[in-house]
Formats: structure tokens, sequence, C-alpha cells
């Protein structure tokens, strides 16, 4: 049986339009009020998928902040977003919480555009802090006087970014709330009533100015006594506060752990800390439990982070039959294959093993397996400094997060030529997480970089085929790039077979249109030249497997040869066509009449939906590949298949 609270014949959650109406609610029905939440968020998350666990962890969190806080005027900004589902719920978004994460539905993260209620938009990790903090700065320029709240959680805060804001907060006076919502208790113990007591009496406003009034007065006495009273305050703080010695350095003033599950710790300190005068930043360290309130989740606490539909009474994941392994799983056995005939190779990912596949290669090279946290740069560099000394790393990042390295890739890795490996997982489209983790631009910002070989390939057994040329390039950076989701249900090997170094294939030949694909949209080619060619026009479909170094002796004899050309990929403008064109312009091949059409991702960012509604509304289907084709002949039902 799961620990789902008990249906109320009379829901207070019904009485909740926004957060308002949460502010003369006594303790007792902010307790039931967070039960309803609780329910109400497991019953739509089980029919929507999404992110579970978190949310789940900071309902009392949440429906505190609200009570306490006089958002939206006070701004409220949730790190990552994973835990924002209560915070929609109570923000006037509950009637809609079923449409989350679906086409046309609520955004599975904050955003801006969505809500009053959220101030800044979230997706990737350890932005909160740095953009609270623009905000109280922003305030304080502006003669204003609300509070600006920062929530982020422990893992976040492992994030060099989450630092540089620390930093910069502790050495301003700005008032600011950082909530450190500490769910893997990696920080703290679990803590209890002396430990809330003395949160409360740290962080009420008498506690405060005696404090700065001990202080003064220690800066009037000689130098040793000077010294010796602040030694004595700070090691009696140290003494009843725990952890805070970091942050109390950073320039914060630290309240906590208390228990982020229990209004009678949570509201006395947040009232506190919402009436103090003292302009110095402030962090409350929050303990909470991930998956808080439904046993599955608090059991397997990884395995709801993210889920898809579930049934609520059991907890019981909803299973898609797979047609096909998927890119990741490919990309591990791949790399398992490789670790297995060269002990010089070695994996890093930032946070992400199982996202990545690296689970699989931790459990049978454990030694030989790097996690690094959410720390994107130190994880690339960290891989050039394995490289330098002799050793094959292969660094798998989203696309999306590996934006948050490109300095390190080019600075750290391919300046200096160093054979780092890039594992991009995620590219192109992804579904429900939407435009925040779209792998859209990692094409055109590697393409300009000089000296890498950029792979992508058009279905999962030439995956790990480029993993085994990965791994046999040792003068130079590489990366190579697929998507989330099944592959097409070819053969495999049990090891892949290194692949001519920029060079294409060519899989169907014709004569009046060719199409050349990079990535997986090679499959939709193949549809669009069935089409083509049943209407008379003969096509050839390859495949150009590399985008640097180009295949130019391909390139070059399907623009001699044929009328149309349409190069296909799952990226922005500036990535694969961009670098087609810019060999051609050069050549003179465009002096001939080439009709060349290039299509990629459309220059704006797409919205949640499946990946198939994605690629539809992005023009990457065959129906719009023959559309192309056909406007580019002049074809008359160009414009019906437009």
């Amino acid at each position: 049986m799961n620990s789902l609270p008990p249906k109320p014949h009379t829901r207070l959650l019904d009485r909740v339009s926004g957060p308002q109406d949460l502010r003369d609610l006594t303790v007792e029905e902010l307790v039931q009020l967070s039960d309803e939440v609780r329910r109400e968020m497991i019953e739509a998350v089980s029919l929507t998928g999404g992110h579970l666990g978190a949310g789940l962890g900071v309902v009392e969190l949440t429906v505190a902040l609200h009570h306490v806080f006089d958002t939206p005027n006070d701004r409220l900004i949730w790190d990552v977003g994973h835990q924002a589902y209560p915070h929609k719920i109570l923000t006037g978004r509950k009637d809609r919480m079923r449409t989350l994460r679906q086409p046309g539905g609520l955004s599975g993260f904050t955003k801006r555009s969505e809500s009053v209620y959220d101030p800044f938009g979230a997706g990737h990790s350890s932005t909160s802090i740095s953009a609270a903090l623009g905000m109280a700065v922003a305030r304080d320029l502006g003669g204003r006087d609300n509070c600006v709240i920062a929530v982020i959680g422990d893992g976040a805060m492992s994030a060099g970014m989450a630092y540089e804001a620390l930093n910069n907060a502790g050495a301003l006076n700005s008032r600011l709330v950082v909530i450190l919502n500490d769910n893997d208790m990696s920080i703290a113990p679990p803590v209890g009533a002396m430990s809330a007591y003395l949160s409360r009496l740290l962080s009420s406003g008498t506690y405060r100015h005696l404090r700065h009034l001990a202080k003064d007065l220690a800066a009037m006495l000689p130098p040793p006594l000077e010294r010796a009273a602040r030694r004595a305050e700070e090691y009696a703080r140290g003494f009843v506060s725990g952890g805070g010695t970091l942050f109390e350095e950073l320039g914060f003033y630290y309240v906590g752990p208390i228990d982020g599950h229990n209004f009678d710790h949570l509201l006395p300190v947040l009232k506190n800390v919402r009436d103090s005068e003292d302009p110095k930043a402030v962090l409350v360290h929050v303990v909470t439990k991930k998956g808080r309130g439904y046993a599955p989740a608090e059991a397997a606490a990884d395995k709801y982070h993210g889920v898809g539909r579930f049934d609520v009474v059991t907890g019981a994941m909803a299973k898609v039959k797979a047609n096909a392994p998927s890119y990741t799983s490919v990309f591990s056995k791949a790399l398992v294959a490789e670790a297995g005939h060269d002990d010089r190779v070695v994996a890093v990912t930032a946070a992400m093993p199982s996202g990545t596949g690296l689970d699989k290669f931790a459990e049978r090279y454990p030694q030989r397996c790097f996690d690094v946290g959410i720390a994107e740069q130190h994880a690339v560099t960290f891989s050039a400094g394995l490289a330098a000394e002799g050793f094959k790393p292969f660094c798998a990042i989203y696309s999306s997060f590996l934006q948050r390295g490109y300095d390190q890739v080019i600075h750290d890795v391919a300046l200096q030529r160093l054979p780092v490996r890039f594992a991009i997982d995620r590219a192109g489209l992804v579904g429900a997480d939407g435009a925040t983790h779209a792998g859209a631009f990692d094409l055109a910002f590697l393409g300009c970089v000089p000296d890498i070989v950029i792979m992508a390939p058009a279905n999962e057994a030439e995956l790990m085929h480029m993993v085994a040329t990965a791994a046999g390039i040792g003068d130079r950076p590489s990366a190579f790039r697929y998507p989330r989701g099944e592959g097409v249900g070819v053969d495999l090997p049990e090891r892949g077979t290194a692949l001519p170094i920029g060079k294409g294939r060519v899989l169907r030949e014709g004569s009046r249109v060719a199409l050349l694909s990079l990535g997986t949209r090679l499959a939709e080619c193949l549809h669009a030249a069935d089409e083509l060619t049943a209407r008379g026009f003969s096509t050839t479909v390859a495949d150009a497997r590399f985008m640097k170094p180009l295949d130019e002796d391909l390139v070059l004899r399907l623009a001699r040869e044929h009328e149309v050309l349409v190069t296909v990929e799952e990226g922005s403008v500036g990535g694969f066509g961009s670098h087609v064109l810019q060999f051609l312009a050069h050549t003179g091949a465009l002096d001939g009449g080439l009709k060349i059409r290039p299509l990629a991702l459309p220059d704006r960012f797409i919205e949640h939906n499946t990946p198939k509604g994605q690629y539809e509304e992005a023009g990457l289907t065959s129906p719009s590949i023959v559309a192309c084709v056909l406007g580019a002949l002049k074809h008359p039902l160009a414009a019906i298949n437009a």
C-alpha cells in the first residue's frame, strides 16, 4: 500500500485560486492543504508524466513560502524547476495540471510567459541565486522594498555558478534570501526540536541586533581581545548552527538546518527572515525528503525523479514496449565494448550517469567512470586533463548542457588539440521537456571550432561505429551527437568498426534530386525519396556521417549531377547546411544554376510537444522534404504540399 494522503470530503484546495488565499490559513489548515496539494500533484503526474520526487519533497516548503511572503510582489525563484509543480498548483494553474508537458499545455518548468508568479524561467540547474541577486539589486536601485527569495537544491549547489553567485551576493549589501533545499541529507543530518528552536533564535531580530552590537563593542577592544571575541562568537554560532561556516565565510547569515516538513519550524524562521531589516543576505538551510508522502517515490528517489505515466495505487509505471534499443543504451554498449579492448578508455559525466548510460559503464569499470556533479565546465576541462596524460576520455553530456561548457571546449580542449571525445546525448528535439532541453545548437556552436571531428549517426549501428571511430582519433577532439529515444531497429555488432574520417555514403542513386542527410532524419529522407520517385523525380539519398571534416568529394558530386540538392539536419541554422553552402560557394558549384535548399530547425524556440509533433512543426518530416523539392522545381503541386 502507498501512503497517499486521504481524500477529504471538502477540499481546502478548491478554495485556493492563488497565494492570497493561503495568507489567513491556520497551521492545521496549512497541513491539510499540503496533503491536498500532494495528492493533486501525484494524480496529475500519473497521467502526464514529469518530475515527481523533487516536487513531493517541497510541498510544505512551497505552502509556507506562499503563506509568509507576498508573492508575486515578493519574487520567488525556483532553481531547475523540477520541484515547481506544487508552486504551479497554488498559483492559479491547478485546473491545467493535467495538461502538464502536453502539446499546448503547462510547461514542466517555471516560465515567465506562463504566470506572473514565475519571475524567472528555469530548466537548467544552478541559476536561481544569480537571477535573484540581479532582481534584488534592481529592487534597491528602483527604491522598492520587496523580498527576493531563491530556492536551490543541494545538488544544484555543486555547480560553480551557484558559488559565483553566493560569493557576489555575500559581498553586496542587498537583502536576499536563499533557501537551501537539502533533500539528500548530504550536508546535515535529520533535525529536531532543539535545532528548530536555535534556528528561530538565530533568525530573530533580537539576536541579530545583539550580534551586531557585540561586534561593534568587540571592535572597540584592543586587537588581541577583538580577535578573541570574534573567534568566540563564531565558535558559538558554529556549535549551534552546524554546517553554516562555509556560508558565513561567503558573507551570508546562516540559519538552520530546519525541518522542511514541519510548519512549526518553517513559519517562524521564514517570518523572521521576511521581517528583518538587516541588509545582509540570509541562507536558510531546510532539510526535506524527496518523494515525501508517496511511498513508492520515497523508496526509490532516483526512479521517481522523472517518470512517465504510472498507477497511483501501486506506483507501477506504464510500460511502453520498445521496438528498438535507445540510442543512449547503444552508446553505453559501444563504450563498454571499446573499454574492454583498451584500458585507457575512461568516461566522464556531469551528474547524469543513468541519463547518459554511463551507469552501465560504471558497473563494469567503476574505477574508470567519473561523475563530477552538476559541473559541465569542470567535466570538459577534467576530460582535457585526462587526455593530456594519454587517456581516452569520453565526456558524455546532453547537448543543451554542453552549452554551459563551451569556453572550455574551445580554450581547454580544441586550442590544445586534446583528443577529448564528446558524446552528445539528446541532440535535436526532445519532446515534453521542451525548448530548455532541446539539443538545437551543438552543430552550429561546435562547427565553427577548428580541428574538431563532428559526426552524427543515422541509426544505432552507425552510432556504434562512431564510438569506435572516436576511440581511434588521437590527435584532436571529436564529437558525435545522437537523439533521445529509440533507434530504428537495425542489427547491432558486438563492437563498432572505425569509419573512414570525413567520408559519407550513398544509399540510393538517382539523377535529378539529391537529399543529403546528417543524423537520424535519414529515414525521413528515404521516405521522401520514395514519394519523389513515384512522382517521376529520380532521387539520390546520401548520409553525410561527418559534418567536419566534410566529405567534399561527395558534396561536389551531388551538386554537379543533380538539379536540386537538399540538406537535412536536426540542428539550428548555422550547422551542417551552412557548411555545405560555404564549401559549394567557394568551389563555384552554385554558378551553374544548382537549386540548393538547406533544411534545419527554424529560427525560433519550439515548445514542448511529442517529438513527432515537434519535427512536423519544424518542417523536418518527409512531407516537408517533398514540398521543399517540389518548391525548388516550381512544380504545380508545391503549394499543395507546402
